[in-house]
């Protein structure tokens, strides 16, 4: 079995990575093999809208999407970790999700992938620095429409509030043991699934 998470944030080491490490900790410590992907490092494109991938489901722009499509389909799991900018995800997470559209084709338009039968999960890491009571309705929306697109169901979310300066988190010992505990039901509920 294979988790992979995806770290939307460009800040390295800051709240939303160690959130993320955690959960793929909790993962791991559950036995099975887990890969992070830190998207700021990847050269992605926007997605350019020429539907290439109506042909067969492949985008035409090759860049590292290319590899990271390769991971998202092999992922039993998916966690997705981005902080909120401007009441929605990094640019660099946003990227991922628009060149997702090849997936959605697969999937919706040429009908490919209905021979994998897997349970596929996914859940949404998020940090947020004001309060604001709407600060994740329209990032919990995309990911869980990125996620159906790449055949993967929501399963569950930590989102935090009021937590911005770089490792701030770790004055919040409870929400890093709840993202252990995320990486932890994400597999077992799975076990539990199949």
């Amino acid at each position: 079995m294979k988790v992979l998470g995806i770290m939307g944030s460009p800040r390295r080491q800051g709240n939303t990575e160690l959130l993320l490490d955690k959960a793929l900790e909790g993962a791991r410590e559950e036995g099975v093999e887990v890969q992070k992907v830190l998207v700021s490092k990847l050269k992605i494109s926007p997605c350019l809208e020429i539907y290439a991938c109506l042909k067969d489901g492949n985008c035409a722009i090759k860049d590292d999407m290319q590899s990271l499509y390769k991971k998202l389909l092999e992922a039993d799991h998916i966690i997705f970790a981005s902080p909120i900018f401007f009441y929605g995800v990094t640019s660099q997470a946003k990227a991922v999700i628009d060149r997702c559209q090849a997936l959605w084709v697969r999937r919706y338009v040429l009908g490919m992938g209905k021979e994998d039968k897997r349970v596929r999960k996914g859940v949404f890491i998020s940090v947020g620095a004001t309060r604001g009571k709407k600060l994740f309705d329209g990032t919990v929306l995309t990911v869980k429409y990125f996620f159906d697109a790449v055949g993967v169901k929501y399963s569950g979310d930590l989102l935090v509030r009021g937590v911005d300066d770089k490792a701030q988190i770790k004055e919040h010992p409870a929400t890093l043991e709840d993202a252990f505990r995320l990486g932890q039901e994400l597999v077992l509920g799975n076990r539990h699934d199949a």
